[in-house]
This record gives C-alpha cells, structure tokens and sequence, in this order.
C-alpha cells in the first residue's frame, strides 16, 4: 500500500513538473511582457511615450540567456547606448553577451600577458586590448553597414522622386522605395512604412530611422521632408536637389580619402613599427630585450613608448581623418 502511494506521489510530481515546463514562458514572450509593463507603466503616469518607447514597441529586443544582467544594467545610459549601436549595425548580440566577452576576453588577454611577460601594467594593457575587442567588432559591423547605406542612399532618394512625380503618395512612395531599392536602404524603409502603417505619424517613423541610421546625408533628407509637409512646396524637386547635394558631398569626400591616403598608410606604418621590430629582433635573437622586462628603468621606458606611441597614433588619426565635408 505505501509502495502505491509513494507512486502515486512521484508520478502526481512528475506530471507537476512536466506541466510547469511546458506552460513556463519563452524568452521571447517575457521580452514581450516586459515593453508591454513599460508601456503601461508610461501611460498610467501621464507621461508622453518617446520616440526611445517607441522604438522599443516596434523593435523587440533580441531575447537573451542572461536575463539577469540584462535586468541589472538595462536602465544605465551605457547600456542604452550600446544596445542603440547594436540595432544600428543589425547585430545578432545581445548587451549581456557583449559585457560578458569582454569581461572573458580581459581575463584570456590578462592570463597570456602575465605568461609571457609578468608586467602589471602590461598585462593590464593587454587585457583592455582584448576587452574592447567585441565593441571594436561591433564598431566595424556598424560603419560598414552606415557606408553601404550612404552608398546606395542617392539612388534611393532619386527612385523616391520618381515615384512622387509618377503619382505615388509618400506612403506609396516609401513602400515602393522599400519593395524595389538595394539593402540597406530597402529593410530600413520598409520599416518606416511597417510603423506608418502600425499607425505611428510619419515625422516619428523618420526620425527613428535616423536613429537607426545615423547618417548627415539621412539627415538632409528627413529635414526636407520634414520642411516640405509643414510649409508645401513640390518635394520632388527638393529631392532631386537633395540628391545632387549628397552626389557631390560624396565625391568631394573620396577625393579627399584618395589625398589623404598616403598620409593614414604612414601613421599606421609609424605606430606599428616599433612593436613589430621587438617581436622580429626577440624571434631572431631570443632574449635581445629582456633587460627591458627585468630591469625596473627598462620597464618604465617601455611605458613611456607605449604612452608616446598611443598620443602619436591618435594626433596623426586627427590629422588625417579631421576633414569633415
């Protein structure tokens, strides 16, 4: 009697079990009542919902494994941040995922360093090399994906007048830009007439995707298009203008990639140099250098070096990059 019982108990807690897993939220349906708790949150204080709000409401969140950091830094500006540079390079990363590979990384970086060579200060260094690696990545994924959007974004504006002066209205002209134009451009429009027609006015939508795309060129147009609808004009027109505009901004600035080349391939040649002769001389004559990691004034020229390298690459990266058109 007592073994049926003891099975009728374990079979009750199983059968408990599998239910509560089964019916436990997905990731994506927490992520889901979490913005709807924000939302509700905001208009139940009276507070007017921002184009952040909105944003949030029409571009969910990447569901993450570590919802609990997510919870924790989730209202810290740098998280904001980092979670708008993640939406605009369309990466797959979460916040989370990111602080936890460079937390990873600095602690990889810092372990090799101190193996080779048992220098606080650089071991320290090379952990914040491998540290800002990810936010580095993420950097790149970002501008490639801003510069393909410029490329293509003269074209886009043109295939938009077209569609004006053929009779389209400007939601129609947006959602045949988006079915018709080249990526970037066409996903990043297409949004803008998916949230058009989720209701959101069309100054909200052009101004989140400015800050999905932070592009000068971008700008110009929403500013057009933004002046065109509060005072009238042909718009049209003022595109066509816009585009002749970004077409010359464009081709002045690779005259000047193609002056200045010459320039950014010697800072890179002078701030690369000096480290990469220390590891060639070390593999060709092991331990050439290793007073100047033994001796304490051998480290503290090493610092220095490191210190006048870094404020030399920066003031020639100024200096060849400082020309904005």
């Amino acid at each position: 009697m007592a073994l049926l019982v003891l099975a009728f108990i374990v079979i009750v807690l199983l059968s408990f079990a599998l239910v509560v897993g089964i019916t436990r939220p997905s990731q994506d349906e927490k992520a889901i009542d979490r913005r709807m708790e924000e939302i509700h949150g905001s208009v139940g204080d009276g507070a007017k919902i921002s184009s952040g709000s909105n944003a949030s409401f029409f571009k969910p969140e990447k569901a993450s494994s570590f919802d609990w950091l997510d919870t924790i830094v989730r209202h810290y500006g740098f998280a904001k941040r980092l979670q708008m540079r993640i939406l605009q390079a369309n990466s797959a990363a979460t916040v989370s995922l990111l602080i936890l590979s460079s937390l990873g990384l600095f602690l990889l970086g810092y372990a090799i360093s101190w193996f080779f060579a048992p220098i606080v200060l650089a071991d320290l260094a090379a952990g914040a090399l491998l540290f800002f690696l990810p936010y580095w990545i993420l950097s790149f994924k970002r501008s490639r994906r801003l510069n393909s959007f410029n490329v293509v974004l003269a074209d886009t504006i043109d295939m938009l007048a077209r569609a004006l002066r053929a009779g389209y209205s400007m939601a129609g002209a947006i959602e045949m830009v988006s079915e018709n134009a080249e990526e970037p451009a066409a996903s990043a429009f297409k949004e803008v007439f998916r949230e058009q027609n989720l209701g959101l006015p069309l100054r909200d939508a052009l101004m989140q995707l400015l800050d999905r795309f932070p592009s000068l060129d971008l700008r110009v147009l929403v500013t057009a298009i933004l002046v065109q609808k509060d005072t009238g004009g042909n718009l049209a027109d003022i595109l066509d203008r816009t585009v002749f505009v970004i077409r010359e901004r464009i081709r002045i600035q690779g005259e000047i990639r193609v002056q200045t080349a010459q320039g950014r391939l010697t800072g890179w040649i002078l701030s690369g140099l000096p480290v990469i002769m220390l590891i060639l001389l070390n593999l060709v004559n092991p331990g050439y250098s290793s007073i100047l990691l033994t001796d304490p004034t051998g480290r503290k020229l090493i610092y220095a070096g490191l210190a006048m390298l870094a404020v030399g690459a920066w003031i020639m990266n100024h200096i060849v990059n400082g020309i904005e058109v």
